[in-house]
């Protein structure tokens, strides 16, 4: 970047010591049409809000991503939705996983969540990330730019955004960004949690260290310790205790009354978009489910507990792509999963 940025480390004096966020990422759901789609997401989130998570989270895209479905699945506008689901819950916090920063003007940004913050009684999160996906971009006009070009977009975002949420004027004169006194008033009401997705080594957990609350990272088993390694000698370069961030791990979860059922919802998930698990051999299968934890509540709560004592993490964001449709699925997770937390 052609400026320093500043070490707009986040005013937080107890760390969030554990974390258990449910996330929805995807809204295309078998025989259910746009005018019923939204009261299938408010059960999804009621039933969180009930059994124990801490926050409800929603994707912040306007096209589905490829592993997911089809570019034109089912996807809603994430704030819109946030706002709306203030309604249906009480207790849990509503971030999106994350937002893309290339979508919004930064000031407008901490309108809005300032807004959700409001409507919700205190419960907005600001998960935020430099955006990736370049067919929603290109498709939408939004201008996607290089790799650095967005990262440097988000770090001069954050200079913006987080003051304007802690109660301060922001100005700045950046490459990508200009303020000038921008003012957030009314004030939100409680303090915000930020959170920056991503577990790039070099920037993402950098820019983590030096302006979040909490991080969220994405990554297979194996390359979690290294993510976490990197992120501690960024806290230690920028002079920050490492337990003052919140780390969460996300997880993708199939959970049934029965071992049999689970597999039959995670075959099911795969069917509908043209994959037959059963043809495929071992090494194949594995490779398309090697992302999801498969079982009944025993099988999935002995796995996420044994994954938290391994691991310096404080918690899980876990989403259920194939059978969150279903109802009492989410609530099923809830109970499993909210005791290991605690």
């Amino acid at each position: 970047m052609g400026h320093p940025a500043p070490r707009l480390t986040p005013r937080v004096t107890v760390p969030r010591v554990t974390i258990l966020g449910y996330q929805i990422p995807n809204f295309t759901y078998p025989g259910v049409g746009p005018a019923d789609l939204y009261s299938a997401i408010a059960r999804q989130a009621r039933e969180a809000d009930s059994s124990g998570f801490d926050t409800v989270l929603v994707m912040d895209h306007f096209y589905q991503l490829p592993m997911l479905g089809a570019p034109g699945d089912f996807m809603l506008e994430c704030y819109s939705l946030l706002s709306a689901l203030a309604r249906e819950t009480s207790h849990v916090r509503l971030s999106a996983l994350v937002t893309g920063n290339t979508y919004r003007n930064p000031a407008v940004l901490a309108k809005t969540v300032t807004t959700l913050d409001i409507v919700s009684n205190g419960r907005a999160q600001l998960g935020i990330g430099a955006g990736w996906f370049q067919l929603e971009h290109d498709a939408f006009g939004i201008e996607f730019g290089t790799f650095t070009d967005r990262f440097e977009k988000l770090e001069e975002a954050l200079q913006i955004i987080i003051p304007m949420l802690r109660g301060q004027a922001a100005t700045l004169a950046g490459k990508h960004y200009t303020t000038v006194g921008a003012v957030n008033s009314p004030a939100p009401v409680s303090h915000i949690p930020v959170m920056i997705g991503g577990g790039g080594e070099r920037k993402t957990l950098r820019m983590v260290a030096q302006y979040a609350d909490e991080s969220n990272i994405i990554c297979a088993r194996g390359d979690l310790p290294r993510k976490l390694d990197a992120l501690a000698e960024h806290c230690q370069n920028l002079g920050r205790a490492r337990d003052t961030v919140t780390v969460s791990w996300q997880r993708s979860a199939v959970i049934a009354p029965t071992m049999e059922e689970a597999q039959a919802d995670l075959a099911a998930y795969f069917l509908a978009r043209g994959l037959d698990l059963d043809s495929l051999d071992a090494a194949a299968r594995a490779a398309f489910t090697e992302r999801f934890v498969v079982g009944d509540a025993d099988t999935i709560g002995e796995t996420f507990a044994a994954d938290l004592a391994a691991h310096d993490i404080n918690g899980f964001t876990v989403n259920m792509p194939a059978s969150a449709h279903i109802p009492g699925r989410v609530e099923l997770l809830g109970n499993t999963l909210a005791p290991l937390v605690r």
